[in-house]
């Protein structure tokens, strides 16, 4: 995939509904998803999401106790390979408030 090839060697930010659609198995992403991790897994992107991001995964599956979803989201967020969860403080969310407002 030619647009995997122009992401090679930066580092991109992911929200959290790519997450949630790769881990669930979203069959209308998943194809481009599965492609996306696995390039991160070979170490040709590094990526980088936020805290936030974990509190946003875990609110369904801790609602339905589902301890396994928990436990997957964690792992992938917390210690996957080129994946990188930076804690939140506030002058990252004053840099996050002004990227939305702007985009």
């Amino acid at each position: 995939m030619e647009w995997l090839k122009k992401l090679e060697d930066s580092i991109v930010g992911l929200d959290t509904a790519p997450l949630i659609y790769f881990i669930e198995e979203h069959p209308k992403y998943l194809t481009v998803l599965d492609a996306f991790f696995l390039t991160v897994k070979e170490g040709k992107i590094s990526v980088v999401t936020s805290s936030l991001t974990l509190t946003e995964v875990l609110v369904h599956p801790l609602r339905k106790e589902n301890w396994g979803l928990v436990s997957e989201y964690k792992s992938i967020l917390l210690s996957a390979n080129g994946l990188e969860t930076i804690p939140i403080n506030n002058e990252i969310a004053e840099l996050a408030a002004g990227l939305r407002a702007k985009y």
